[in-house]
């Protein structure tokens, strides 16, 4: 296997160019309200062509909302692709120029009729790199005042609040197991929460 990188058009080594595909065309498979699906032909890096599924995704924010005695606000919802109530922290898409920050608070007040006084960015995922474009931006909310929860049409949940240690072991146990929740998790254990 060679490791040097592939030249550039100006000759030059291009550091990533002996492992990029490049895509030569394609087509939409289904487009729906929230995903569409793409199949594209690409050129692999040896000059072969492949085919390459994907779902094409808006983006989405997390929120890890901490009430002000130190609990942990989450949502138990019921997930149609699993056929299980889920327990995991607040989530939504993003919609079309919407920065992740306006989506997180929007999210929030939506969901659970909190909203916060600081926001502060953790981490940015990409929860299924291998057939997702799906970016999920993960912010912490504190300071949180209670308003009045305005849930979407069609959208049924129930908030709950839990200490760190009870949702970190659940998650330790198998029972949360959400990826977004989980990152979100190990980065508040980061953070000293315990």
């Amino acid at each position: 296997m060679n490791d040097s990188p592939a030249p550039d058009a100006d000759g030059g080594p291009q550091p990533d160019g002996h492992l990029i595909e490049v895509r030569t065309g394609g087509e939409d498979v289904y487009r729906g309200r929230l995903l569409h699906i793409r199949c594209d032909r690409v050129r692999l890096p040896d000059g072969s062509e492949a085919t390459r599924e994907y779902i094409v995704h808006p983006g989405a924010a997390m929120i890890i909302p901490i009430l002000p005695d130190g609990r942990l606000l989450m949502e138990r919802q019921y997930r149609y692709p699993i056929g299980e109530v889920m327990l995991e922290f607040p989530a939504g898409k993003l919609d079309p120029g919407e920065p992740a920050l306006v989506t997180a608070q929007r999210e929030l007040l939506e969901e659970t009729g909190y909203r916060a006084e600081r926001w502060e960015w953790l981490a940015g995922v990409h929860p299924v790199i291998s057939y997702s474009t799906e970016r999920i931006e993960i912010y912490l909310a504190t300071g949180l005042t209670l308003e009045r929860a305005q849930l979407d049409a069609g959208e049924f949940l129930e908030t709950v609040t839990l200490d760190f240690a009870d949702a970190y072991a659940r998650m330790k146990a198998g029972t949360i197991t959400d990826v977004k929740t989980i990152i979100g998790l190990y980065q508040l254990r980061d953070r000293g929460w315990n």
